[in-house]
């Protein structure tokens, strides 16, 4: 089971951004592998620091994460719709001490240097669904037009940076003399600089293309869940790799149901016969029709709870309830005969609203449903 992020890095949901850049420095010093050579519990701890910053220092990622824990990330396995916290290399690691040092990224292990690969930008789109493909999960396939490097492209080593796609320089910190790099300027971090471009492509050698792209969807996501399906976006130049395809939620409005949280709302109609006689009456849900008994003396306002038939919850800890609201339907018009009828009636001791103590109110009833 993955650790918390928040006990990583030993802050509490609290901290501030400065408060979170403070403890992964912290962190980060203490760990590092030119601190800590051959210590293979060291480099873990180190990615586990970087991981947790990656996620706690985007206030996106964080709002998401402690909403929804580590399956706000993590999606499908087997390389689908995934998560931001997880793969993390040393190339992307390093790639964050620019903002906590206050220049490049430190050298990889033990002072070795090493051009870290550029990546490609990240596109995103929005994918709509309904309320049935959110309750089981479901694969999309969608088009996207992406930048591929186009074909016969040709690339020749960077004169500035001799290949590496950084310029190195030494400064002083507190752990001592150390080894920082920066982005080549001229290369932009590629190494590299086009030598041969094909008809039709773009400065950098990069044609679009358009290709249909799967996502797998887990059961359970929310309006404004993003997933990421890796290796989708852009392509960069040159020995680099490809950005990623941002997936975000929305949900479609059903016509019958209405989503609060994973619980689900359904308002049944009973004539004033159908609630004084009793009745059973059908009722489709997401998972099926199911028959639904309606007591005799039913009061209008009534909340039947059916359990379980609600929606997944996304980090897997069981089901929501269907929460089905008894209105009793006033008819505008009446015939002579009805009319007549319901006079007989009106002033029958029978027919006077005389609530016992078990009948709750409106507020009452609100509260139960949230308890």
């Amino acid at each position: 089971m993955k650790k918390d992020y928040y006990e990583i890095l030993g802050i509490s949901k609290s901290a501030t951004e400065k408060e979170i850049k403070k403890a992964y420095r912290k962190k980060a010093i203490q760990f590092h592998p030119d601190k800590n050579p051959d210590d293979k519990s060291a480099e873990e701890k180190f990615k586990e620091a970087a991981e947790a910053y990656e996620i706690l220092s985007n206030a996106d990622k964080k709002a998401r994460y402690d909403q929804f824990g580590h399956a706000a990330f993590d999606g499908a396995a087997g390389g689908g719709a995934g998560g931001f916290g997880g793969g993390m290399n040393m190339d992307d690691i390093f790639s964050q001490f620019g903002d906590i040092f206050g220049g490049g990224g430190f050298s990889g292990f033990g002072g070795g240097g090493g051009r870290v690969r550029v990546k490609g930008s990240n596109l995103r789109i929005r994918v709509k669904l309904s309320l049935e493909e959110i309750v089981n999960g479901v694969e999309k396939k969608v088009k996207v037009k992406r930048l591929v490097k186009a074909e016969g492209v040709t690339y020749k080593t960077c004169s500035a940076c001799k290949g590496q796609g950084q310029v190195t320089r030494i400064t002083n910190t507190i752990l001592g003399r150390m080894q920082t790099a920066t982005t080549c300027p001229t290369c932009h971090g590629a190494g590299e600089s086009i030598d041969h471009r094909p008809s039709g492509s773009n400065a950098q050698g990069l044609v679009e293309k358009e290709e249909n792209v799967s996502i797998n969807i887990p059961a359970g996501v929310v309006e404004g869940v993003q997933l990421k399906v890796s290796g989708k976006g852009n392509e960069a130049p040159g020995n680099s790799v490809s950005g990623d395809l941002l997936v975000v939620i929305q949900e479609k409005p059903h016509d019958k149901l209405k989503r609060e949280g994973n619980n689900l709302h359904y308002d049944m109609y009973v004539s004033i016969p159908e609630a004084i006689l009793g009745e059973s009456k059908e009722i489709d849900t997401l998972t099926g029709k199911v028959r639904i008994k309606i007591e005799a003396g039913t009061q209008s306002g009534k909340i039947l709870r059916l359990r379980g038939k609600g929606l997944p919850s996304l980090e897997g800890y069981g089901k929501g309830d269907l929460l089905i609201h008894v209105n009793v339907w006033t008819p505008k018009k009446l015939s002579k005969d009805q009319k007549s009828f319901f006079e007989q009636v009106k002033n029958d001791e029978n027919f006077k609203p005389l609530p016992s103590t078990s009948d709750k109110s409106f507020f009452e009833k609100v509260k139960d449903m949230f308890s």
